[in-house]
């Protein structure tokens, strides 16, 4: 028979109707002759009762069904008992009195309890996903997946995109992060990549005139892993002609704006604080910062410009900063704890962490106060805006170990002291990223951002006489920490996106191969366009509460890229390899 309702579906409404239910056994309870059996499917359970003075035979075959066989039941749905409802759930008003059961099929003991959310070890839990799916919490969080895309899509349509789908298969242009290869059977020695992001295809539809476009992105990218990052993800990807950058960051604050307050039921910050690259890694020590939390870096070397204590003296007249944070209600830590805090500074290169712990009574109790004069260390204090019971922390360093070592100090305070309230979704944006960065290794510029980006009205003419100091029309948007998306407004004019690869060491030859599809498009009528790539992994992260994206993907990889259920990457057959015309070349082996 075919089922009349879903597990989750039945309410009091439903009273006096036969039903027929299927799914999975949840839970079974026998109550010394009325066994119980909490049936579930995605969308929720159902209680049902087998009554052996009602139905016998249903009564001794629900009796043998352990958890997570799959059973079909017919019955009538009745009202449970008073005293017996279950608020927590849909279906708590309600129960199905069976007078049929059917096993449709059996299970082995399931290797943890679907029907227990306790903590099951990572690599069981994707080795056996399927179970892990079924879930409750796991199960809401594909929901909740699935939820998020779907409202995307309407509000990009909303806004005027047009979803257009781009290659998997394509060429390997490779900046950042490696490319995954395939081999081409049919042109030996030739090989396609995996798009690490559509970034070319989407520029070229500006050139083809499609103005708006987006699409829900799988990218690939063979890099190192971490609790953001997978080799395989999913972005949504978007570009528009004819914008410049507040037009592209405008559009995406509305999105997640949305998302935010529909899907998290959380505080947004909105409008987004504006932010430059400059400014936060200064005062932050990361391009990525969490603002649900102060305590952010402030310059003192002008304070102590004219001090004799010898620390601070030699920094300043070797060219080193001073900077320093405000630790709210820091003056409470113990020696241990602010030893730690140095010790956490050292990671980042600082030589040390001086410290005044402002007491509550107006006094001062510091590693270094007695070298330096009042003045100086009232000036300090209202830099800072410390108050009384607040801790002051400093590093004299050159540029930019103390604002990477108080930015590690800023972020583990807030961990120990819970200041990250998380009902707030603390988003900003972050602009004026560099054009380009020095790589030692190759001896040349590379691209900072991606090579594509526009620099800033009027840095171009630093191309040639300060490369460091360009800036592009590149910018981030974070929250709590995690960077959300990254885009820039693109070059459109061939002679300038060819200046760029020549900065970044192409040859003219290099060019044409990789890229000259591209510099052919700008020669008709590219229109001027930008876009943004946001992480949707990343976004569903955030608004299910969860620290590692892993969480919120049906089938993810470990943290070595390895898929466990389905044992990839794994060797293939020698017919294979021959078919492709590939020989292996391996590393010696380490071990059997």
């Amino acid at each position: 028979m075919r089922r009349t309702h879903r597990c989750g579906d039945l309410r009091a409404a439903d009273i006096g109707q036969r039903v027929v239910l299927q799914g999975w056994v949840h839970r079974q309870r026998d109550h010394g002759g009325l066994i119980f059996i909490d049936l579930r499917d995605r969308t929720g359970w159902t209680q049902v009762v087998f009554n052996p003075q009602h139905a016998p035979e249903p009564h001794e075959i629900a009796s043998g069904v352990r958890s997570e066989y799959v059973i079909e039941i017919e019955g009538e749905v009745g009202r449970r008992p008073a005293g017996t409802e279950n608020a927590g759930i849909s279906t708590g008003e309600i129960e199905v009195v069976a007078d049929r059961v059917q096993v449709l099929n059996a299970s082995l003991p399931p290797p943890f309890s679907v029907a227990d959310e306790g903590n099951v070890e990572e690599p069981v839990r994707l080795t056996y996903r399927y179970l892990d799916l079924r879930r409750p919490h796991m199960a809401q969080n594909l929901v909740l997946r699935h939820q998020i895309i779907k409202r995307i899509r309407d509000v990009m349509d909303g806004q005027g995109f047009l979803e257009v789908e781009t290659p998997i298969l394509t060429k390997s242009t490779p900046e950042g992060a490696r490319d995954y290869l395939v081999p081409s059977r049919v042109h030996p020695g030739e090989f396609y990549a995996l798009p690490q992001a559509p970034q070319q295809f989407k520029q070229l539809l500006m050139v083809a005139g499609v103005d708006r476009y987006f699409q829900i992105a799988r990218c690939f990218r063979d890099e190192d892993l971490r609790a953001d990052r997978q080799p395989e993800f999913t972005q949504l990807d978007i570009e528009m002609s004819f914008v410049e950058q507040d037009d592209v960051l405008d559009t995406m604050e509305e999105l997640l704006t949305t998302l935010g307050r529909e899907f998290g039921g959380k505080q947004v910050t909105s409008p987004f604080p504006r932010l430059t690259y400059r400014d936060v890694m200064d005062r932050y020590g990361t391009d990525k910062p969490d603002l649900r939390y102060g305590m952010a870096s402030e310059e003192l070397s002008d304070v102590f410009g004219e001090s004799e204590f010898a620390v601070f003296k030699n920094a300043i007249e070797s060219g080193a900063v001073i900077r320093g944070i405000c630790v709210p209600d820091g003056a409470k830590f113990s020696r241990r704890v602010i030893d730690e805090l140095t010790e956490i500074a050292k990671g980042q290169g600082a030589k040390g962490l001086a410290w005044a712990a402002l007491e509550p009574d107006g006094g001062v109790r510091s590693s270094f106060a007695r070298f330096i004069s009042p003045d100086e260390q009232s000036a300090m204090i209202e830099r800072l805006g410390g108050t009384p019971g607040d801790l002051l922390l400093l590093v004299a360093d050159a540029q930019p170990i103390p604002s990477k070592a108080l930015g590690a100090v800023r972020i583990e305070v807030a961990r120990r002291e819970n200041l990250a309230d998380p009902n707030v979704l603390a988003f900003a944006r972050v602009t004026e990223m560099p054009l380009l960065e020095w790589e030692a290794e190759g001896n040349r510029w590379d691209a900072a951002h991606n090579p594509f980006s526009m620099p800033m009205d009027g840095d171009e003419e630093l191309l040639d006489t300060d490369p460091a100091a360009a800036r592009a029309k590149a910018y981030d948007i974070v929250c709590n920490g995690w960077e959300l998306g990254s885009g820039s407004v693109r070059i459109h004019r061939r002679e300038l996106q060819q200046r760029m690869f020549r900065m970044m060491g192409y040859s003219d030859e290099a060019i044409e191969e990789r890229f000259g599809h591209m510099l052919r498009a700008f020669q008709y009528g590219a229109p001027p366009h930008g876009g943004m790539a946001l992480g949707i992994d990343r976004i569903i992260a955030i608004l299910a509460d969860e620290v590692n994206i892993r969480e919120v993907i049906a089938f993810p990889k470990n943290q070595s890229a390895v898929d466990l259920l389905m044992n990839a990457p794994s060797p293939v057959d020698e017919s294979q390899l021959r078919d492709l015309h590939i020989a292996l070349r391996l590393p010696p082996q380490t071990k059997p």
